[in-house]
């Protein structure tokens, strides 16, 4: 296969074109490559007061490895440090499917290949479409862990691409408690 190609060889705005019949006459990509990411979730996000995400400043396709290489960063990370004491979640799924035109080189390639022409690519990957604004993965933790978890959340932000920020906050349980106990006082 190679190397993996530049992101600016992929365009945001093409359709998907995902559509697998029964009938492969009907279908418009045959074989969509399997998704790298083994798991979207791990723990239970409920349970914890403090929610670390990692949030994209621009919109931006992120190829599946990268979502799991970030992913693996993070995980064995928090893993290491802090136990089995947190919950992370990765929220985009990749639906979109990439597509590569392969061009043959060497000698006589000119005579063996058509260009362009009627070019509709070979499917090759996946990405997921993140928007501006939105939340790529989140790390739920107690407050005592809140360092280690910021910690992950910047090495998930060196595996992948884009401009991003962490954000920390208080998750919808912690302050549901908290306007329980001023009801009370």
């Amino acid at each position: 296969m190679g190397d993996i190609r530049p992101a600016h060889c992929y365009r945001w705005d093409s359709p998907s074109f995902t559509r697998v019949s029964k009938t492969p006459s009907n279908s418009y990509i045959t074989g969509i490559p399997a998704n790298k990411i083994l798991h979207f979730t791990y723990g239970k996000p409920e349970i914890y007061e403090k929610e670390i995400s990692v949030i994209y400043k621009t919109r931006m396709m992120v190829r599946h490895n990268a979502m799991e290489s970030a992913r693996i960063a993070a995980q064995n990370f928090l893993l290491k440090n802090i136990k089995e004491n947190f919950a992370l979640l990765i929220r985009p799924y990749p639906h979109h499917v990439m597509r590569e035109n392969a061009q043959a080189s060497g000698a006589g390639a000119d005579r063996v290949q058509q260009g362009m022409r009627q070019s509709f690519g070979k499917a090759t990957g996946r990405t997921a479409k993140v928007y501006k604004g939105q939340k790529f993965a989140s790390i739920f933790v107690h407050p005592e862990n809140l360092e280690v978890a910021k910690k992950a959340g910047e090495r998930m932000l060196a595996k992948l691409p884009g401009l991003k920020i962490i954000v920390v906050e208080d998750t919808k349980k912690a302050t549901k408690i908290s306007a329980v106990e001023e009801i009370k006082k």
